[in-house]
């Protein structure tokens, strides 16, 4: 019987031979399994292939700069729904936020004036801002998904602006460097693999022409090794098992990145965009959150999984290729991920017996009414809780906390009414009678919503 190792070996080495691909290199990152890796081909000059190989990452990069970007928005250096005018001197499109700039939805025309791809040729920062007033905005902005090198490129100089150097650098310093990834770079470096075009018709591969993408260069110019992506993918899935001090981001900005924004395909929602970040459901509450990128010559695809069964801490997968022709291997990464959690799911925790619900809260725990649908109020983890009474067991609860300096109240932290206030109201003896979340009346009995005696509790 195979072992999960080689189960995922075959299937990267399937992927190979049958899209044709002159290098592949696979890695998956766990919190609780020591890091996977597979390489298979050549990498077409003088270096051997191996983990430590470099391939171009393409648009990956962009998860990065959105990184960058929210680094800002929580140090106070912005808002996301600031126009990015205010942060940057630009002769047009000033007014476009920042938010919809991070979300592909700001309608900014693709790719800098010009014919970028036949030249192959990207401005530098004075020409792309020259040029910017040329730039088209093809779509209103707000109206829908439209996908921009463009205005990633914009806001990678904002963020080498706000933190006094260029993108680089503060990417070095403020990501690269604290998260450990060392083999992601600007540059290829010594032990790059050669990108490739593969015929359709023949099993020549041509190599393709190296490129600097110079002032678009936070949208697309990183190189990486499949293990540094994997890493990374794993912390845009579950930031505080890698980063349990937000030394880079909080748990909870990383929580509002992969929040989506916008579907990109308005009849098959498959896919969407949050915050810089693509998200692929995967069915049964699991979603597949990252990006995939595109240069000449390479492909990526790097992913974060969260939720679901089995599926373990800190976990990621990254799939480099050095063809330009083989999209069909970006569902890789995806496929990895869901066989890991089948053959080799992550342990199940044992329970464990907790502290009791704080004596004023006792009275309240159990079942609830409201709107005519039934609700249970619980107390796990030290927090009150609430869940409908039919929901599926996957269905995450609503979480509630306390307002500092209000008694019997409560700000719902995350679920279900996020955002809004659950108040108590109790009775002579101190019992709770019913309750108000989001306004709505909850009692213990199933009520019309003209049955209310307002004199208890008053």
């Amino acid at each position: 019987m195979s072992t999960v190792a080689e189960r995922l070996d075959r299937m990267v080495r399937r992927v190979q031979a049958h899209s044709r691909v002159p290098a592949i290199s696979a890695a998956l990152h766990r919190a609780d399994r020591p890091l996977w890796t597979c390489t298979v081909g050549g990498t077409g000059n003088d270096t051997a292939l191996d983990p430590e190989t470099t391939f171009r990452i393409g648009s990956v990069t962009k998860t990065f700069t959105a990184v960058l970007t929210l680094q800002c928005r929580d140090d106070g250096l912005l808002d996301l729904d600031d126009p990015v005018g205010r942060h940057l001197d630009l002769p047009a499109h000033g007014e476009l936020t920042v938010r919809r700039l991070l979300s592909h939805t700001a309608g900014l025309q693709r790719e800098p004036y010009g014919d970028v791809w036949d030249t192959l040729r990207a401005p530098d920062d004075e020409r792309l801002l020259a040029d910017l007033a040329r730039a088209e905005r093809v779509l209103p902005s707000g109206r829908r998904y439209h996908y921009s090198n463009l205005g990633m490129a914009l806001l990678g100089r904002m963020v080498g602006k706000l933190r006094g150097g260029t993108w680089a650098e503060v990417l070095t310093e403020r990501v690269l460097t604290p998260l450990g990834l060392t083999r992601t770079t600007v540059t290829p470096g010594r032990r790059a693999a050669t990108g490739f075009l593969v015929d359709a018709y023949s099993d020549e591969a041509r190599p393709e022409p190296p490129t600097d993408f110079g002032a678009v260069g936070p949208a697309a110019q990183l190189w990486s090794t499949a293990g540094d992506m994997a890493r990374w993918a794993a912390f845009l899935a579950d930031p505080a098992s890698l980063d349990a001090a937000g030394r880079v981001l909080a748990p909870s900005t990383l929580d509002e990145m992969r929040w989506p924004v916008t579907v990109t395909d308005e009849t098959l929602w498959s896919g969407g965009f949050g915050l810089g970040l693509i998200l692929v459901p995967q069915g049964e509450r699991v979603v597949h959150v990252g990006h995939d990128g595109a240069m000449p010559g390479f492909l990526a695809g790097v992913y974060g999984r969260r939720g679901g069964e089995g599926t373990a801490a800190a976990m990621g997968c990254a799939v480099l290729l050095s063809s330009g022709t083989a999209g069909e291997a970006l569902e890789l990464p995806h496929r990895l991920l869901a066989a890991a959690v089948e053959h080799d799911p992550a342990e199940i925790e044992p329970w464990r017996p907790g502290a009791p619900a704080p004596a004023p809260l006792r009275g309240l725990l159990g079942r609830w009414w409201g709107e005519g649908y039934e609700y249970v109020f619980s107390w796990h983890d030290g927090a009150l809780r609430a869940r409908g009474a039919d929901d599926p067991a996957g269905k995450p609860p609503a979480v509630f906390a306390p307002v500092p300096d209000r008694e019997d109240v409560f700000r719902t932290v995350s679920g279900r009414e996020a955002g809004e206030l659950l108040r108590l109201t109790r009775d002579e003896s101190g019992a709770v009678v019913r309750m108000h979340w989001a306004t709505y009346r909850f009692t213990r009995h199933q009520e019309t919503f003209d049955r209310y005696d307002f004199r208890i509790g008053e």
